[in-house]
Order: structure tokens, then sequence, then C-alpha cells
């Protein structure tokens, strides 16, 4: 488990970290951490953080310069639509809509990350941040990851959300990427 991991405690132990600096209108909203579980959803967990990383596709689409393209205040906030920025694509790092992996973890607390989808077996890029417990998503979303630092940014976030989901003010993933574990031995 990773350093900060260790001081709280998470639904997994955290095999990776990937990081997203947020803008809010085009300002710095501060930068989010988010511990990935890949010990239970290996699959997920890599192509998370090949497109993290911006180290998935040749034509350079990744997670940076991307929108929160879906904001509900006391839902959740989605993003990861790498290829048209508005919740109608996504690619993943398998060439294709990729299976739900496995349910295992629950939608049992706040600040998961889980898998958008449109239905059974068709994950891609796409994902989302929850702001509260969401248990009627278990079964329905794959949990891979869950918020570890960040969390005024996240209430930045959610402030701006809105019932339909279209955010008040753009919110955008400046930079993502993965934190470089390898100085301690650890991935």
């Amino acid at each position: 488990m990773l350093a900060f991991a260790s001081a709280i405690q998470t639904m997994a132990p955290v095999t990776h970290e990937v990081y997203f600096d947020i803008d809010i209108n085009g300002k710095d909203a501060g930068r989010i951490t988010i511990g990935l579980f890949g010990t239970v959803v290996p699959e997920t967990v890599h192509n998370f953080v090949d497109i993290a990383a911006g180290t998935a596709f040749d034509d350079g689409l990744s997670y940076t310069g991307n929108p929160f393209h879906r904001i509900i205040k006391g839902f959740m906030a989605q993003g990861g639509d790498i290829t048209n920025q508005d919740g109608t694509g996504g690619k993943s790092i398998f060439g294709k809509k990729f299976p739900d992996e496995n349910f295992i973890l629950k939608h049992d607390r706040d600040h998961v990350l889980s898998m958008a989808n449109s239905g059974a077996d068709t994950n891609g890029s796409q994902f989302f941040i929850t702001f509260e417990k969401t248990p009627w998503l278990n079964g329905k979303h794959v949990v891979f990851g869950e918020v570890l630092s960040g969390f005024e940014t996240l209430h930045k976030m959610e402030a701006m959300g809105s019932p339909d989901g279209k955010p008040k003010k753009p919110v955008t993933i400046r930079k993502s990427g993965v934190i470089d574990q390898s100085r301690d031995g650890r991935r």
C-alpha cells in the first residue's frame, strides 16, 4: 500500500496513484489524487493508468485537457470522453469496449471512482467520481479506485453541478498523470 493510502482506510490495497490537476472556468482549482485497486480489477486499472499517463494511444489521447461533461450535485462528476469530449464517445486501450471485470467493490462510501458505461460490458475511457454513497450503482458500474486527497477540489467541482448535469462553468482536467512510485520500489 502506498504511503498516503496507508494513512486512510481504503476499500482495497492501492496499487497505483493517479492525479488530476483541475481547472474551473480556466482557473486552477487544485489537485485530486486517486488510489487505484489493481489487485481487484487489474484490467480496468491498466486501462485508466495508461490513459491518465498519456501512453495508451499513438495519437496522444489522454485525460489531459478533458472536461468533466456531467456534474450532478449530491451524486457525481463524470469525465473521460477522450474522443468527443461531450459524453458521447470514449475509447479503451483494448481497441474496443471492454467487459465489466467484476463487481467486488461497492459504492458504499463517498469519493469512489467507477467506470461509466452505457450498459453491461461497455467500458471505455469514461469514468465518474461519486460525491456520496451510491449503492444503487452496485452491480452496474465497476469500482476501481477512490479519492485519497483533494477533497476541497472535489467540493469546488460539485458546486459547479446542476440538476441536468451540465456544469455551470467548465471543469477541466488541466493535466493528468501517474505518480511515480518507482523511487520506493513500489509499482
